[in-house]
């Protein structure tokens, strides 16, 4: 469900703006929309300080079990920065170490200053490297010595009593010799690792310097709430969006401080941020939309439900193998303790999909033959490749009617809610035209009817009268979506080719490699690349389930449904630090530092 919002207005005198803010972040209700651009100068070094913090909180290895350094958390954003700066140093110094170390390799190690000394007593000696079979041309008191060649170049140095011209490419004498560059590179190398245990001795200061970045994000979001608030002697006001079931504090809050609060529903052009409270059976799915970065839209609907459902039914059959379920089943079990309820619960219900498809379906690790018990929960039709694409083209149909009926429930008091009935039958005909083109499956004569009736219903009811000046591009670009609505039902057949895929990959690398035991030897050989083989078959079907299953609810459904995902969150003005009685100190310091 997408929790209904209130816009809400609050007005304030002009010299309680901070006291204001102050009460409001205690709060934490509101989601402010700012009435003017932020910006000012304290803004400016507060988002160059949370840079500053975030980067160091970044950088640090997970929370450790070591002593802490005793430092503060201030210390201790500044220190990580200070070896921050020495490995970015260090790194771009290992990097120009490395590429003159390969542009010198092939002359070998030598002294450049005595080069320079011959130099000096008027002998030049120059590098150069040049194509094979073309050798440059040099005067008779010229001396070329070759010092190596692989099959395409010659490196190669000249001598001579002054400078002359040689037709090649010359190579900038270096500064070192090739054992200092290797030498300086190890010590290079170990600044790096020297840098890279100085950070993982801050870990246990984990949790400090994340204190110390909510402390530096609440500083932003209280400058940014204060400078985009309207301010004019002797009024100032601040806008944002409120859940309607937490009005009450906030009129509570007006009363105590003396505001003035203005509350109104949204209008349609306002830009609402979206708030989800998903039912405790379907919120698994919300790790998903957290993963994908989508929610829907204020105006849109919560389809949590739908989405879990049919998204675990598309998990099943796109991995497909019972045995890959129980893998999958088995190291959830075992990870539990390291996941979020709602992760666990997703991995839990997908896994236990998987191993009803694979059950019913006869696919263990891709078994040529069963043992009587799991080939007895075998159901025969499913063994008909026709009628497992017949069952994805009529999941994909019921898919589509819920979406279709869903949205013609919505605009139940509306003529357009027939023209999504219209849909529905046009989406059954479909089914029963796939079944016919594709399966060569009689096509019933009462299908005809339905879809034809669907596809009258859609003309006649798809755009209000009213509108029929401006949005009668719709009608003209119906048959297209009529062929297009064919294509979606016969979309859904990718999760039949992608689980066939799926389990002849799996099958091949057992014929393959079971054929190959010889011996113990050789068993283990085979056993080991078999488990590399089903370990790649694993990872390629699970990309196949974000490609596929996402796609199918996040847009073949969403499509008809009129979901576009364009909600952004609700982010309440509020306290993000633990410890509230701190809240001053660290977020009132000045930037000491650019980002760099």
């Amino acid at each position: 469900m997408i929790v209904k919002m209130s816009r809400v207005t609050i007005l304030c005198t002009a010299s309680a703006r901070e006291e204001t803010l102050t009460a409001l972040q205690g709060l934490g209700v509101l989601h402010v929309q700012h009435l003017r651009l932020p910006g000012g100068e304290k803004l400016e070094e507060a988002r160059v300080r949370l840079q500053h913090v975030r980067r160091a909180l970044e950088v640090l290895p997970p929370a450790g079990t070591g002593a802490a350094s005793g430092r503060s958390a201030g210390e201790v954003v500044e220190a990580i920065w200070a070896i921050l700066r020495q490995r970015k140093t260090d790194e771009e110094r290992l990097e120009d170490l490395q590429r003159e170390k390969t542009r010198l390799q092939p002359f070998g190690s030598f002294d450049p200053g005595g080069i320079q000394q011959l130099e000096e007593q008027g002998i030049v000696i120059r590098l150069f490297q040049a194509q094979r079979g073309r050798e440059p041309k040099l005067p008779d008191d010229a001396v070329r010595v070759v010092v190596s060649e692989d099959k395409h170049t010659v490196y190669f140095a000249v001598v001579a009593r002054g400078d002359i011209p040689v037709d090649a490419a010359e190579l900038r004498m270096p500064e070192k010799s090739l054992a200092e560059i290797e030498r300086e590179l190890r010590e290079v190398e170990h600044r790096l690792a020297e840098s890279a245990r100085k950070l993982a001795e801050f870990s246990s200061e984990r949790e400090a310097v994340a204190h110390i970045v909510a402390r530096a994000e609440e500083r932003v979001e209280f400058l940014e709430a204060r400078e985009g608030m309207l301010a004019g002697e002797p009024v100032a006001a601040l806008q944002g969006f409120c859940p309607e079931g937490k009005l009450d504090s906030l009129r509570s809050a007006s009363a105590a401080h003396g505001w003035g609060l203005v509350i109104r529903d949204p209008d349609p052009d306002d830009r609402v941020p979206t708030l989800l409270r998903i039912s405790w059976w379907s919120r698994p799915i919300q790790v998903l939309y957290d993963v994908l970065g989508i929610l829907p839209g204020y105006d849109e609907v919560d389809i949590s439900p739908v989405f879990l459902v049919f998204f675990s039914i598309f998990f099943g059959m796109l991995i497909g193998d019972a045995g890959y379920g129980l893998l999958f089943l088995a190291v959830t079990l075992a990870l539990r303790r390291k996941m979020s309820p709602a992760l666990f619960g997703l991995l839990t219900i997908t896994s236990g999909a998987t191993v009803l498809w694979g059950a019913v379906t006869g696919t263990w690790f891709a078994a040529a033959r069963l043992p009587a018990p799991l080939a007895g929960m075998k159901i025969g039709w499913l063994m008909d490749n026709n009628n497992l694409m017949e069952l994805c083209f009529l999941i994909g149909t019921v898919h589509l009617t819920i979406a279709h009926g869903w949205r013609a429930w919505i605009l139940r008091r509306s003529w357009q809610s027939l023209a999504h009935v219209g849909w529905v039958c046009c989406t059954w005909g479909m089914f029963f035209l796939a079944r016919y083109l594709i399966l060569q499956r009689a096509f019933p004569p009462a299908a005809a009817g339905v879809l034809g009736a669907g596809v009258v219903a859609i003309v006649l009811f798809m755009t209000p009268v009213a509108k029929l000046k401006t949005e009668w591009f719709g009608h003209a670009m119906l048959p297209l979506n009529v062929i297009s609505n064919f294509g979606d039902v016969v979309s859904y057949v990718r999760l039949f080719a992608v689980g066939s895929a799926t389990l002849a990959v799996g099958a091949a690398f057992n014929e393959m490699l079971l054929g190959l035991i010889k011996g113990p030897i050789s068993g283990l050989v085979a056993a080991t690349i078999l488990f590399a083989g089903h370990a790649l078959n694993i990872g390629m079907a699970i990309l196949s389930v974000m490609v596929h299953g996402v796609r199918l609810n996040a847009l073949e459904f969403s499509q008809h449904m009129d979901i576009t995902w364009k909600g952004f969150p609700y982010r309440p003005f509020a306290r993000r630090a633990k410890d509230e009685a701190e809240h001053t100190g660290t977020l009132d310091l000045e930037a000491k530092a650019t980002v760099e």
